[in-house]
């Protein structure tokens, strides 16, 4: 992930920039958070303003991050997914310990992880092993799925796989490794390192369009529907298309290369190679004057001295634990063969669905306290919230 100067003749409208300290993959960006992750396996939640409003402290490097409805999720270095949505981080997957994830994609409490040698695996909600494929190529930047494909995409081009692992769907080379992926409705977007963004169709891998960057393209993301498509190259700068291929804009990051990035609501959300994460202004009017050379003075975000860092929780004795229950929901861990399973007991719920649980506190016969479940496609249920241990 080398990264030169920009030969933009502009910078871009940066309204607030926050330095992590060490190279940062990992992004998410939703209506209430902006979520950056790091190599050296920080994680924080901002909000849209650059206030730090959470730490957490991961035992390895964040490639990844993602979210599914309510839930946010960080991939890291150590082959483990973690679970960043209550007051405590936990291990919700573990893939392997040798396995490299470089990025992953969750659709209804299904992950699939795409890794450093250009493997896929899928996983479901209660971490049992679904199915694995070999890609074609390595370095395996890319997944996103949906309702009918995994997309997978690495250095031999763009995979398309069957959601049950019966096999392809299709397969796009592309000139250039896969660098990084982005997904609409109907078409996939590839970063290559041909200097290209790649919209393939997601019917049948057909190229639809291409958008031309000076350089590698690290990262990209697209607004709503496609309308416009963003790159970041590995000089430093960053580029607006619009659909048809048609470059609107090119300008200087000030900040590093984006290794990955997201638009939200005429905002363009980046981290970088130095382990800042940056909000640019978006908006055309924004954009017009920064082309004339009128830009702001960015906003430097620290973080405040006082904010708790946050460590996975191991073990069931690390919960904080209530002696009865006075709100939420009572789940139970029990033997299923040669499992340890969990399910809700308190009145209402189905008895016969398991529910999405951290690995790593089940203890057979233990109770748990969560604040809420939530039924998923499939029958199971996934914990909302602070869980506490019932004693």
């Amino acid at each position: 992930t080398a990264s030169a100067p920009s030969t933009a003749r502009s910078g871009a409208p940066v309204l607030w920039r926050f330095r992590t300290g060490s190279a940062a993959f990992g992004i998410h960006v939703d209506d209430e958070r902006c979520w950056v992750g790091n190599q050296h396996g920080d994680a924080y939640a901002l909000d849209h303003e650059g206030s730090v409003t959470a730490h957490y402290r991961l035992p390895d490097g964040v490639k990844c991050l993602v979210a599914d409805d309510f839930w946010i999720y960080a991939g890291c270095d150590d082959g483990t997914v973690y679970d960043l949505s209550g007051k405590l981080p936990f291990a919700a997957w573990t893939v392997e310990p040798d396995v490299d994830i470089f990025w992953l994609d969750i659709h209804e409490g299904v992950l699939n992880v795409s890794d450093r040698d250009g493997g896929l695996t899928v996983i479901d909600h209660e971490d049992e092993f679904q199915w694995s494929r070999r890609g074609e190529g390595s370095g395996g930047w890319m997944v996103r799925r949906d309702t009918d494909a995994v997309y997978h995409g690495h250095s031999a081009g763009v995979t398309a796989w069957r959601t049950d692992g019966s096999g392809q769907r299709w397969h796009t080379p592309t000139r250039g490794s896969v660098l990084f992926g982005w997904q609409e409705s109907d078409a996939v977007y590839a970063g290559t390192s041909s200097r290209t963004v790649a919209r393939l169709a997601k019917t049948d891998g057909h190229l639809l369009a291409e958008y031309r960057c000076d350089a590698s393209v690290y990262s990209c993301a697209t607004s709503p529907d496609g309308e416009h498509v963003f790159a970041g190259d590995s000089a430093s700068s960053v580029y607006c298309f619009a659909a048809d291929g048609t470059r609107l804009w090119k300008l200087g990051t000030g900040c590093g290369s984006a290794l990955s990035m997201q638009y939200h609501r005429e905002r363009l959300y980046l981290v970088t190679t130095d382990g800042t994460m940056a909000c640019v202004d978006a908006s055309p009017e924004a954009i017009a004057a920064a082309e004339r050379g009128t830009i702001p003075t960015p906003v430097d975000v620290k973080a405040a001295a006082a904010l708790p860092t946050r460590v996975p929780a191991t073990t069931a004795a690390q919960l904080a634990t209530v002696s009865e229950t006075t709100d939420g929901v009572v789940v139970e861990c029990f033997r299923d063969g040669p499992r340890t399973r969990v399910r809700v007991v308190s009145e209402g719920y189905e008895t016969g669905w398991f529910v999405q649980f951290p690995r790593r506190i089940r203890e057979p016969g233990a109770r748990f306290v969560v604040e809420a479940v939530h039924g998923a496609p499939g029958g199971f249920y996934r914990v909302r919230g602070e869980i506490r241990r019932l004693m």
